[in-house]
């Protein structure tokens, strides 16, 4: 709908990526977008892609968590690393599938592709959530709220209080006057940790789709035009926040060279520590990934 590239919908179902891809094209007179949209199964329809979005996966059911996700996610990832690696190796890639941060990471390793290019949509899409949230409480308009959570997509997140502003003034600011209380905002910190699943609750059959996907584009739409917008995504680390070796959700830029600067924030003593719980989450479950798939290791 942005205008922003020709879209090849890919499905190993070839039928549903065919038929949502004509269902959507039929809809730019309306709305008045001309882009090529198709649907396939075939990777070489994809071939020499500038950006790739991965929803690939099996969606989580009620009472299921993120984690649960993983031995069967595991599998499905590997093949489409293998397809990306052989048709389109010069891509920027975007992983949305869970448990988010150790399937980018395993994405990254399966495909061998540079780890600048490799990246988790969680932090735009955790943030989002986190906002509205707020503004609901708060009733005031999303855009008058700025705020991001860093970390692992999951239980383990970290909402940045300390950089969360209401219209300009600091949220904790808000505390103190009483216009928000402290439970009151714990409880929205919970909500927007297990924002996915309230939205699996209700499904039944599926899970979020339309603020991922427009988490997902904003991500796409910062490389291909080049905008050098600062999002938080999950990123590998080298060394920042201090630590080293692991995918985790930090404020970067996005250009057209991928990921183009880690962006390190100074956080306060009680950040750090929740990050680094996060950032421990992320590892333990990686590790158990090891177990299930050796060719990770």
């Amino acid at each position: 709908m942005k205008d922003l590239a020709d879209v090849v919908l890919f499905d190993v179902a070839a039928g549903i990526a065919k038929g949502k891809a004509l269902d959507i094209a039929q809809s730019s007179p309306v709305d008045g977008f001309s882009i090529n949209l198709s649907g396939s199964d075939n990777y070489e329809d994809t071939k020499n892609s500038d950006v790739i979005i991965i929803t690939a996966g099996v969606p989580r059911k009620p009472g299921m968590t993120r984690d649960d996700l993983l031995g069967i996610n595991l599998k499905i990832i590997k093949q489409v690393a293998e397809g990306i690696k052989k048709t389109s190796p010069n891509a920027f890639v975007i992983c949305i599938t869970n448990p988010l941060d150790v399937i980018v990471m395993a994405l990254q390793k399966y495909s061998g592709l540079p780890k600048n290019k490799v990246v988790g949509m969680a932090g735009i899409l955790d943030s989002s959530r986190f906002i509205y949230f707020l503004s609901q409480e708060l009733k005031v308009p999303v855009q008058k709220i700025k705020s991001f959570v860093l970390g692992g997509h999951g239980d383990s997140m970290v909402a940045m209080l300390g950089a969360t502003e209401v219209d300009g003034k600091k949220i904790t600011e808000l505390v103190k006057e009483g216009k928000i209380s402290k439970e009151k905002l714990k409880l929205i910190i919970d909500r927007t940790k297990k924002g996915g699943a309230e939205i699996v609750k209700y499904l039944e059959k599926g899970s979020a789709f339309y603020a991922p996907a427009a988490s997902g584009v904003e991500m796409a739409e910062s490389y291909l035009n080049n905008s050098k917008k600062q999002l938080p995504c999950a990123v590998h680390l080298n060394g920042e926040y201090k630590t080293k070796d692991i995918y985790a959700g930090v404020p970067v830029i996005i250009g057209s060279n991928g990921v183009e600067k880690i962006i390190e924030l100074d956080l306060s003593p009680e950040e750090k520590e929740n990050f680094q719980s996060s950032v421990k989450a992320v590892r333990e479950l990686f590790d158990a990934a090891k177990k299930i798939d050796p060719d990770l290791n």
